[in-house]
């Protein structure tokens, strides 16, 4: 390909993983002000993030191995459609049902592009340069991680909190046009493999659905059989995708690959501890701290920005150095950072905070891209789309469990109230918690990391 379609390619790619990460983090900020104006409790207000992260978990991976079997550039049209389709949706939402189903809608949207543009990427651009552009594509998403709560502040402050869908809707429909300008569907399916695996899919999601909701029903009885239910499935999906030809998931890339299982458990790991970070910290710095939302998010968004800025220079340092040992050091950062955010008070100064979170954006920008250009580079070529989904599927896993944990710690210590409701000191004691939970989660992380051992990169 010419250096121009190889550009467009990654320009498209980019662009969507900023559109994602941007909505998303604009939404953290905006929790409190929906809390507000939909009138929802704790628990009710974690499924507006929950909802879409459990959509993205439970289409990433069959999306990876459809993307294998058809065509991965067709899918990342499909999810583009789908995802501008559902921000329209939250925008004009009425309720919180509403906006919690539109959510999921989105979810799915996410699942297809983000799995199939990480394919797309690695399968147009040689090994050489593959730590460079993930780097890049990296660097979108945390470009938009880290405009979204600043900007998402401001605009929720002076506008509301609709607008940041509809600037969603806009910004979609926008990509889905330069999408279909540049990026043709010129790839084949690989026709040995192309019969669709059912029994696992259902089995997968059926599983994992269970397990996501049960966990918001703990401490009840249907919420303990519901997980024990979803664990069960999980287990008979793995060892039915053991046992046939053309699985949803290959099993073989765990059991024969240590690099491929080892990078993989880093990646779930480390965004089990740090997903819920953005989620606690807006709701301190608006909630106990007394900030606006333009303030929190300003606050905030020193953590995205050290990704943005490191991702791209870690990522094409990881083409030359061994990635392991960028990815070990980042996470043994991002570990230490959790520590000291579990002990935040009610008095805590703003640099302080801002320190912290500068310091987890390094550790995070350190680890991300060379773990990713190691899981991409430790596979064949036929088998990129399955990765893809794999290392986004970790990723999705880890926030949803990091999101469960929030989840589980509110429902034990808020009951039904809405955070508004929770006094402060139970609030900060519910985010110690939280914040020790997670540190100590990390350690492993730091383990598995390390003991990956070397890359050899595959042509």
């Amino acid at each position: 390909m010419g250096k121009k379609e190889n550009f467009s390619i990654l320009l498209v790619v980019a662009v969507t993983s900023f559109l994602g990460t941007f909505l998303v983090s604009s939404v953290n900020i905006a929790l409190p002000t929906i809390e507000k104006d939909l009138v929802l409790n704790a628990i009710e207000l974690s499924w507006v993030i929950t909802a879409f992260i459990l959509a993205t978990a439970l289409f990433m991976l069959p999306s990876g191995s459809w993307g294998d079997r058809s065509n991965n550039r067709r899918l990342f049209k499909l999810g583009l459609i789908l995802f501008t389709l559902a921000s329209g949706i939250c925008y004009v939402a009425p309720d919180g049902h509403w906006l919690v189903a539109a959510r999921f809608l989105q979810g799915i949207g996410s699942a297809f592009t983000g799995t199939t543009g990480q394919a797309i990427l690695v399968s147009s651009f040689p090994a050489e340069k593959r730590g460079q552009v993930l780097g890049i594509s990296v660097a979108s998403v945390y470009g938009g991680l880290a405009l979204g709560p600043l900007v998402g502040g401001i605009i929720t402050l002076h506008i509301g909190w609709r607008a940041l869908f509809l600037i969603a809707t806009i910004f979609g429909l926008v990509t889905i046009i330069i999408s279909h300008i540049f990026l043709k569907s010129n790839e084949q399916a690989h026709q040995s493999d192309t019969r669709g695996d059912k029994t696992g899919t259902i089995l997968f999601m059926i599983g994992l659905a269970a397990l996501v909701y049960g966990s918001s029903l703990i401490p009840s009885v249907a919420g303990w059989s519901l997980i024990s239910g979803g664990a069960i499935l999980l287990l008979l999906f793995w060892k039915y995708e053991s046992s046939i030809k053309y699985p949803m998931l290959d099993t073989r890339l765990f059991s024969h690959n240590r690099l491929f299982t080892y990078s993989s458990l880093s990646a779930l790991i480390n965004y089990t501890a740090t997903f819920a970070i953005v989620f606690f910290l807006s709701l301190y710095l608006q909630k106990v701290q007394g900030l606006s939302p333009r303030d929190a998010g300003a606050v905030i968004v020193a953590q995205p920005a050290m990704m943005a800025l490191f991702s791209p220079i870690v990522g094409k340092l990881s083409d030359k150095i061994q990635p392991r040992y960028f990815a070990t050091t980042g996470m043994a950062m991002c570990s230490t950072g959790l520590a000291m955010l579990a002990f935040l008070d009610a008095d805590t100064p703003v640099w302080i905070i801002v320190t912290i979170l500068l310091w987890v954006g390094i550790g995070f920008a350190l680890f991300s891209s060379p773990n990713m250009n190691t899981i991409m580079s430790s596979v064949e070529r036929r088998q990129y789309g399955q990765a893809s989904g794999l290392a986004s599927s970790m990723r999705v896993f880890g926030q949803i469990i990091s999101m469960s944990i929030v989840t589980l710690i509110f429902s034990l210590l808020f009951g039904s109230m809405s955070i508004e409701e929770v006094p402060n000191s139970i609030f900060l004691q519910a985010m110690r918690w939280g914040f020790l939970i997670f540190a100590l989660i990390g350690l492993p992380g730091i383990y598995f990391s390390y003991n990956r051992g070397n890359l050899t990169r595959k042509e």
